[in-house]
């Protein structure tokens, strides 16, 4: 792959003059025509040998187009904030929004590439590492966006020619760093395992691209040029993406196949036993929060359910036991229009919790493939597809330590249009009532279905769904909490079996 890399490819300056002008304008009308349509935004991950030109060529692109639209990250060493969150946590914050483009330099390729060469992992993380890559791009493109990516190369001999060059000139020797000699060493492990990444993770959908690094025209314009046509076909397939249509079930769920017709709805805990255990699990909640063995997890709690079913008032009971400098609780609505214009998951990624912190989901990433499914708020194929990008986020929290509890509170119709009538009745509480509310509960069946591919298709071994029979609320406020302290322990207790 990096051999044809290594030809020699150069163009004259009278070339290279004669042809930027033209290439610069048409980035820029390209440039401007991706924020005109704000359909996608443009990711472009720069890697490669150090010294190939990769700063410099970026510099560069920079100039030619307008810098105000361009969004450049590095990511280096990891800082302490991000250290405490799931390693995609600082790449998914800083994704760019439609209309945009942002540039990656030391992104998840370089992490892993890196961490190779210095043996900080074997090759089955290796592996691992070029897997989520595989499925974060897929999942990247799938949500609309284009991506490029640039391998910067030059050969053991060119690399150091560069670096001794560069030495020698006191105007550029301060350009370089540590790392370029340190990797004047590691040449042929870094090259080695680069080529099997590139290998591995170059797609249709997003292919790479190496480019020669000796010749500075040829670099500049080469990148140039790909990034134009790429920019530039993606502007002009503006077709309209499928349209949303209200899902409809095919054949109807009888109660013999429905998971939540299953549930015994008469549990329930009379007031005194309701007192005692919420006290107790409580206290117990609080203790395992504060506990020392907390600081290597964090703990989120997605809250689901039927409409009137209880999740505001268990939430309560769980953030009562707690200082609320230990958790936040996140109401889910609508997205906004910063959120539209970012992947879906984006919005639900920068709310994760640092360790030894609890976070509360009201409704949550789950909205996709349910009211996002029945309403008809996104495609078929896009709620289809959410199934294996929720399981694939959420074991990605739990490789983190992050503990994930995920609770669905149900109540039969009856007890919801008790609910709705009784919350109309009573001032303090009419606003809990909406239109959407008596909307949604003629969908009950459609409601139904979704729940139930819901639970079928994202109720794993290691992030489980609890069905909570909320008829009565003192049974299920009592269980959510049980539920959590379960998580908890079981946590510790397998810190305890790792060590």
């Amino acid at each position: 792959m990096f051999e044809s890399a290594e030809i020699g490819h150069a163009i004259d300056k009278e070339t290279y003059d004669a042809e930027v002008p033209a290439l610069r304008e048409a980035l820029l009308e390209a440039q401007y025509e991706l924020q005109k349509q704000a359909r996608f935004p443009v990711i472009v991950l720069i890697n490669g040998i150090e010294g190939a030109g990769k700063g410099e060529t970026i510099k560069l692109l920079s100039e030619w187009m307008d810098p105000r639209l361009i969004e450049v990250r590095s990511f280096d060493q990891q800082t302490d904030e991000e250290l405490a969150h799931p390693p995609a946590w600082r790449y998914w914050r800083q994704l760019p929004a439609k209309g945009r483009m942002g540039i990656f330099f030391g992104n998840w390729y370089s992490q892993m590439i890196q961490g190779r060469v210095h043996g900080e992992f074997k090759d089955a993380r290796l592996d691992q590492a070029i897997n989520s890559a595989e499925r974060l791009e897929k999942m990247l493109v799938d949500e609309g966006a284009l991506i490029f990516k640039f391998w910067f190369h030059l050969s053991k001999k060119q690399m150091k020619a560069r670096l001794k060059a560069l030495e020698d000139d006191p105007l550029h020797s301060w350009r370089i760093s540590p790392l370029d000699w340190q990797q004047s060493k590691t040449y042929d492990k870094f090259v080695r395992y680069g080529e099997r990444v590139l290998r591995r993770t170059s797609h249709d959908y997003a292919p790479w691209y190496v480019i020669e690094g000796v010749d500075p025209h040829y670099r500049s314009l080469t990148a140039g040029r790909l990034l134009l046509q790429g920019m530039q076909v993606a502007l002009a397939n503006g077709k309209a993406k499928e349209e949303p249509a209200p899902f409809e079930s095919q054949a109807p769920i009888t109660d013999e196949l429905s998971l939540l017709t299953s549930l015994d709805m008469t549990l329930h805990l009379d007031k005194d036993d309701y007192e005692e255990q919420l006290i107790t699990e409580q206290a117990r909640f609080s203790g395992n929060m504060r506990d020392k063995r907390m600081q290597r997890h964090s703990l989120v709690a997605v809250f689901e359910g039927n409409d009137a079913a209880g999740k505001g008032g268990a939430i309560r009971r769980v953030a009562a036991a707690l200082d609320p400098r230990q958790y936040a609780i996140v109401p889910i609505a609508a997205p906004t229009e910063d959120e539209r214009a970012k992947p879906y998951l984006w919005r639900f990624w920068r709310q994760i919790p640092a360790r030894g912190k609890f976070t509360v989901f009201d409704r949550s990433w789950y909205g996709r493939v349910l009211v996002e499914r029945v309403e008809g708020f996104c495609s078929p194929t896009d709620w289809m597809r959410a199934y294996s990008e929720i399981n694939d986020f959420e074991e990605q929290l739990i490789d983190a330590g992050i503990v994930v509890v995920k609770f669905w509170l149900a109540i039969d119709e009856k007890t919801q249009l008790e609910r709705f009538e009784a919350r109309e009745e009573v001032p303090f509480k009419r606003f809990k009532i909406t239109d959407d509310d008596w909307r949604n509960r003629k969908k009950w069946p459609q409601y139904r279905t979704a729940v139930n591919d819901m639970v079928d298709r994202t109720s794993t071994e290691i992030a489980p769904w609890t069905l909570v029979e909320a008829n009565d609320k003192h049974w299920s406020r009592v269980k959510v909490l049980r539920t959590i302290n379960e998580a908890l322990e079981a946590a510790f207790a397998k810190d305890r079996k790792s060590k």
